[in-house]
């Protein structure tokens, strides 16, 4: 059986990643494709206790390595409980944030030693998408969509504007690394033609499927 694909979605607040991964999805399972759908933090049920605790905004005195930490604890669990399993049965994987992440958050946001990240990647979590979409949007345009949204903001949202631009600029900075990997899409157009970019930059992967172990870190 042919290995499935993965794939992730980054971006920073407000990029409107939900609209885009439906959209991505149905294209996906229009092709009679199993699609298993995930987010970080999160993805299990051990994934989402940590979660409630990397987002509860009463949690203003956690430590910048035990942030850093359970984000790994939590991917490594979605890795070996749901990821490996579906792409081994044939299945894609369309998740909310990996990795990058990480390195956006963490190391841009927090100003943690990229080093770490990398050496946490590679023993912990030993894979990389095949594919990863990366909705760029302005931090101003960002935090006006949460703000109109109405709803309470998460722990992570409470940073200020310079700990997203951090975060972007790495973004962007990885992107611009590992161009075969990265696509990134301009989230500032409507929300249709954000999808539409979206599912344009699967269709290769749709018409002409990888060898059989693609994404595992060497």
């Amino acid at each position: 059986m042919r290995r499935g694909r993965f794939v992730s979605f980054e971006g920073g607040e407000g990029a409107g990643k939900s609209t885009v991964i439906s959209r991505v999805r149905q294209a996906i399972e229009g092709a009679q494709i199993e699609v298993v759908q995930t987010r970080e933090p999160g993805g299990t049920a051990a994934g989402e206790a940590m979660r409630a605790i990397l987002l509860d905004r009463r949690h203003t005195t956690l430590d910048d390595a035990t942030e850093l930490l359970l984000m790994f604890a939590s991917r490594a669990q979605l890795v070996r409980e749901v990821i490996e399993p579906a792409l081994a049965r044939g299945a894609w994987v369309l998740s909310d944030r990996f990795t990058d992440s990480s390195f956006a958050y963490q190391g841009g946001g927090r100003g943690m030693d990229m080093r770490l990240i990398e050496d946490l990647e590679s023993r912990v979590v030993r894979m990389r998408p095949d594919l990863t979409l990366l909705l760029d949007l302005s931090v101003r345009e960002g935090h006006a969509r949460i703000a109109s949204r109405g709803n309470s903001t998460d722990r992570i949202e409470l940073q200020d504007a310079g700990f997203f631009e951090r975060v972007r600029s790495v973004y962007l900075a990885r992107a611009k690394s590992e161009p075969l990997r990265f696509r990134v899409l301009d989230a500032s157009q409507a929300p249709e033609h954000v999808a539409d970019a979206a599912v344009a930059s699967i269709t290769g992967l749709l018409a002409d499927a990888c060898p059989s172990g693609s994404g595992i870190i060497q």
